[in-house]
């Protein structure tokens, strides 16, 4: 797996936004929604990876920086068609790794409290997050639930 920082200009990786978003709408209401669409993802404060193989968009990851000590995990997302292959653990440690060698000392998320969220919530339980109080600018909300790691 080849995993590199992406413009998000691809007709591929707009696909798989657009499938992600997709995603959150039939599982969450449009106020838990805190999924990024691309003109979002693309500021500055985000650095924003694909994971490919053999010419193949297999999935994605971003990092927002919140401040010079915390990073956000965020748009983390397999292809519906590479699900079960490790692709989320590689581009999760690709993540974690990255925000250590800024030197964060902690990164966060926002995942949903929903069944459907379950698979991703015990992925980021497996890499040491652990529940937390709503960082930076959410809000306590039943279909969401917000995990933390410290470094």
């Amino acid at each position: 797996m080849l995993i590199k920082i992406d413009d998000l200009t691809g007709p591929e990786i707009k696909e798989l936004i657009r499938e992600h978003l997709h995603g959150m709408t039939l599982n969450s209401p449009p106020e838990s929604i805190h999924a990024l669409g691309l003109e979002k993802l693309r500021k500055p404060e985000i650095t924003f990876w694909s994971v490919w193989e053999n010419q193949e968009l297999l999935g994605c990851g971003a990092l927002k920086e919140l401040n010079h000590q915390h990073g956000e995990v965020k748009s983390m997302r397999t292809s519906s068609k590479h699900l079960r292959k490790g692709v989320a653990r590689v581009m999760l440690q690709h993540i974690i790794d990255e925000a250590k060698l800024r030197g964060y000392r902690r990164l966060s998320l926002e995942t949903g409290s929903m069944d459907a969220f379950g698979p991703a919530r015990k992925l980021y339980a497996d890499f040491g997050f652990h529940y937390c109080e709503p960082f930076a600018d959410y809000r306590k909300d039943r279909n969401s639930v917000f995990m933390t790691k410290e470094f």
